[in-house]
């Protein structure tokens, strides 16, 4: 197939995360899309690359006090607090609904200790298993008194080595930007076995009312996403591109196809829409259709092909 003929051809969108193959690189985060059935009404949800669950913990929780959700220029502040029914509900009431949505679907596991990881996903084991399953470390590790799990490494070399040992399902790090270097996170992932890493989770962030001088919140602080965090994540993504070999799922303020392509530009294999769900439920589906088109444009026939492909030698 020469140029001129691949430029009209239709591009081939599937890509490949540990066993699972994903019809597209395009899924929707973890806290941003329920469980599936409640954007079934906007669009054919089944059309997704994958869909990450709702956090699901050990125990239900009822989340943090309100108010949790406070708009910032460009971006959102959250402090839901992970609420779910816990993983007995999740099993019985979620899981046939996800089973039934004609697309690939990926657990975020959360826990206040690394028991708490491994209760989830054995429960959901012995119940059948998921397709894959998301470790989310920017969770408080109780033991570690309040410090999120992502940032003490030998806690989240401990947590992915067991959960790596009691399921040979997919399992993706959820990392959290809130270090230093977040590449250390990485190559513990890569090193401990893990298919995939997601980069990255929210940035903890505050707001104030100045004339009551209290949070916005109702919790001081919360996680900001959106489009203010991008810059930041596709540079994130850009380093851990740079020393695992692993996928990587881009995130952080995906709300147009070009937003998407730059992370894959940078590095990612997939990547994931949560705020800009709530600008446009439509998203997901421009998304995908704009990365398809900028493909045939360019004479791509597979979006592997545009995975890393960042010329960075010189400023645009």
């Amino acid at each position: 197939m020469n140029h001129e003929q691949s430029k009209h051809a239709i591009p081939d969108l599937t890509v490949r995360i540990g066993s699972l193959e994903l019809k597209n690189p395009v899924t929707v985060a973890s806290g941003c899309f329920g469980y599936g059935e409640e954007y079934n009404e906007f669009f054919d949800v089944g059309l997704l690359g994958a869909i990450f669950t709702k956090a699901v913990s050990k125990e239900p929780r009822l989340g943090n006090p309100t108010p949790r959700l406070w708009e910032t220029p460009a971006g959102m502040l959250n402090s839901i607090g992970l609420q779910n029914p816990g993983v007995v509900t999740f099993i019985k009431e979620k899981i046939p609904i996800l089973n039934s949505l004609g697309t690939t679907w990926i657990v975020n596991v959360v826990g206040k200790a690394i028991r708490d990881y491994v209760a989830v996903v054995m429960e959901i084991e012995k119940a059948g298993g998921a397709p894959g399953y998301e470790l989310n470390i920017s969770c408080p590790n109780v033991e570690g008194e309040g410090m999120e799990f992502g940032k003490n490494p030998k806690v989240v070399e401990e947590l992915f080595t067991t959960l790596r040992s009691i399921t040979d399902k997919p399992l993706i790090g959820k990392l959290t930007p809130n270090v230093t270097d977040i590449t250390l996170q990485a190559r513990i992932a890569e090193n401990c076995g893990l298919d995939a890493i997601s980069v990255i989770n929210t940035l903890s962030g505050m707001a104030i009312d100045i004339e009551t001088r209290k949070s916005r919140l109702a919790k001081p602080t919360g996680g900001l996403s959106g489009p203010a965090i991008r810059p930041i994540a596709v540079r994130m993504v850009w380093e851990c591109a740079n020393v695992v070999k692993i996928p990587i799922i881009g995130q952080g303020g995906i709300v147009r196809a070009e937003d998407a392509i730059e992370f894959i530009i940078a590095g990612a294999t997939a990547v994931s829409i949560g705020t800009g769900l709530w600008l446009d439920p439509d998203c997901p589906m421009n998304v995908i259709s704009g990365i398809s088109d900028y493909l045939a444009r360019n004479g791509l026939a597979h979006v592997g092909e545009l995975t890393g492909t960042a010329n960075l030698d010189s400023a645009t």
